[in-house]
């Protein structure tokens, strides 16, 4: 974490504020008093946010788990990163536009239009959000059609490692699972459905016991649902898989804990009250995150032996 003066909210030494830090991708501020810490959530919409961040705790064994998609539970992200980069190929008319690796933790783990505009203000200046929108679209379902149908990209969703034995085993133990993500319903449910269908685990809308997306998207024809402005890093999506899915209450959040692999998932996890397991293998370390988690594994085995 970095320290800084000020940010558009707070400035250090004013108004009980005692110091502020901001993490290495930018996204949040973290603002102390002496009473409390708040976090200031970002937006590049135009819509920032602020929420109390509490302290937390966990106390084994667990009544409730709740997992990531996309690097933690189907390795993912660099097939979504690829849509990313081939959006902004098609704004900018050239097909062999390739994004920077410097650009990662902005265009993973956080909602579409979010990851839409940050390309655009680097790499497209001045261009437009809803264009951008249906070239990815466009592409997405073109995608998960193909990968559907046996085609397409092969690699594009593989299960996590130990994947089927990690979730049988909290099923076994009585842990209730959830399964959370920024994705949109229409590319997030082909990847677990796809993850499921490689380990004949049968239909993930059944094992689960809550699987909470962020929603429909919003296009020409059709409603949609409020995701694109409330995705991780805000605490929506796990605060309702916990308190409406998993029918946890808020003061028995102690015997909750979540499982990330992205900047963007640890504070949301973290806003929403809970514990976090960041694991490894995402951009955490990257996005200068790494000491809001409570602990740190290496597989989803590593973390059944923290929580059960």
């Amino acid at each position: 974490m970095q320290e800084i003066r000020k940010n558009e909210f707070f400035e250090a030494g004013k108004d009980g504020v005692l110091s502020l830090f901001t993490p290495d991708d930018r996204k949040i501020d973290l603002v102390k008093f002496a009473d409390k810490t708040l976090c200031c959530v970002k937006s590049g919409l135009g819509y920032p946010a602020i929420y109390p961040l509490r302290e937390t705790r966990f106390e084994p064994k667990a009544e409730a788990i709740l997992m990531d998609l996309d690097g933690t539970s189907v390795h993912s992200e660099s097939f979504w990163m690829w849509v990313i980069e081939q959006t902004t190929a098609r704004l900018l008319g050239k097909s062999d536009f390739r994004r920077e690796e410097e650009d990662e933790p902005f265009i993973s783990g956080h909602s579409v239009s979010e990851h839409l505009q940050y390309m655009i203000d680097k790499y497209v200046p001045g261009g437009s959000l809803a264009e951008a929108r249906d070239h990815y679209f466009a592409i997405v379902n073109h995608e998960m059609a193909e990968i559907m149908a046996g085609r397409g990209k092969q690699d594009a969703f593989t299960p996590a490692p130990h994947l089927k034995e990690f979730l049988f085993t909290l099923k076994r133990e009585g842990v209730k699972i959830g399964l959370v993500t920024s994705g949109l319903y229409e590319k997030a449910m082909p990847e677990i459905v796809s993850a499921f269908r490689q380990l004949d685990m049968g239909d993930p809308v059944d094992f689960y016991d809550c699987i909470i997306t962020a929603g429909q998207a919003l296009r020409p024809g059709q409603t949609g649902t409020l995701g694109e402005l409330e995705p991780k890093p805000h605490p929506w999506l796990y605060a309702e898989t916990a308190a409406v899915g998993l029918n946890m209450p808020f003061d028995r959040r102690h015997k909750v804990i979540g499982v990330e692999d992205s900047s963007a998932g640890v504070v949301s996890i973290k806003l929403a009250g809970f514990s976090c397991i960041g694991l490894s293998g995402g951009n955490i370390d990257q996005a200068g995150v790494a000491e809001l988690c409570d602990y740190r594994a290496d597989g989803l085995m590593e973390i059944l032996e923290m929580i059960l």
